[in-house]
């Protein structure tokens, strides 16, 4: 059965959809039946383009990715989450969403931090450093995701090991 993990930021608009693109590009490549989808608590309504370009760039299509918000994950035929992930940086003190839509009720929460990659500086060339690094971390942590046993795995030892790679 396919692990439907949920990445959150407010906006849907940069770390949530790198880490949706990573996830699903590397689930693929592994042969993991896993499918992450990323939303925003107040979706900006477009991606920010340099994490298209992070994304298409790895070789990942973006072709169908778009920001939306967390009510797809609420409603009737929502996919059973799994997993619902944070990645807004909170060390920042920027607000990250909490959610408790219907379908994600049961699912493990735990929070990944990353800075936002659009307040770099340096201007383009600043940000598209800060966007790669950004991919490649949010990267490095799902290919840890995807290592443990998620079908088998309890609830407690889920959120154990999630909470383990967010700290590494």
């Amino acid at each position: 059965m396919t692990s439907h993990i949920l990445i959150l930021c407010t906006h849907n608009s940069a770390r949530s959809v790198l880490s949706e693109g990573m996830l699903n590009h590397w689930a693929k490549r592994l042969g993991r039946d896993v499918k992450a989808h990323s939303a925003g608590s107040a979706p900006s309504g477009r991606i920010n383009p340099f994490a298209i370009e992070a994304l298409q760039n790895a070789g990942i299509d973006t072709s169908t990715y778009r920001s939306k918000s967390w009510d797809e994950f609420s409603r009737d035929g929502a996919p059973p989450l799994s997993v619902v992930i944070t990645v807004c940086d909170s060390a920042a003190a920027e607000t990250c969403p909490v959610f408790f839509g219907s379908h994600g009720g049961q699912a493990v929460k735990v929070h990944w931090g990353y800075p936002d990659p659009s307040n770099a500086e340096g201007g383009d060339a600043g940000k598209r450093r800060a966007f790669e690094l950004t991919r490649q971390a949010i990267g490095y942590r799902m290919l840890q995701l995807l290592q443990l046993p998620l079908e088998t795995m309890s609830k407690v030892d889920l959120h154990t090991e999630l909470v383990a790679i967010g700290q590494r």
